[in-house]
């Protein structure tokens, strides 16, 4: 299938939807899932337009990586979680829902399960709170 200009994540990245911002360059922006399925949840998304990993170019990938790693290191840090859980998710059939290349970042901790992705949107004071505890988080 072809990559479609109109998802929620093409349109966060040309700034016409908002989101709680925790860090962007020329390659990526990471924000916080609206949808989080535990405190912290995060989303590293990459500029350059891919549905998800089958499509995306390579060079892309190199880049993407460090930075889910650098954010992965902040989670953890900024939310004291015992460990991490990274995701990513090709097609529907694979549980993708927004078709652009994203990489989740959750903070997990013992005996605490994910919350399902039920569709409802969490608090914005909340977000912007976490979003700034990761942020300082990352330096």
């Amino acid at each position: 299938m072809a990559y479609d200009t109109n998802n929620v994540f093409a349109k966060i990245l040309r700034g016409e939807i908002p989101a709680h911002k925790v860090l962007e360059n020329d390659d990526v922006i990471v924000f916080m899932d609206v949808m989080p399925q535990g405190p912290g949840h995060t989303l590293v998304v990459p500029k350059a337009a891919s549905r998800n990993l089958l499509d995306a170019d390579p060079a892309v990938l190199a880049r993407l990586l460090p930075i889910v790693q650098r954010v992965a290191r902040a989670v953890k840090d900024a939310f004291a979680a015992d460990g991490v859980s990274v995701f990513q998710y090709n097609e529907a059939a694979g549980g993708q829902s927004v078709f652009h290349l994203h990489i989740h970042v959750v903070p997990r901790f013992d005996g605490v399960p994910l919350k399902p992705h039920s569709g409802t949107m969490e608090d914005n004071a909340v977000l912007a709170a976490n979003a700034e505890k990761l942020r300082k988080a990352l330096g």
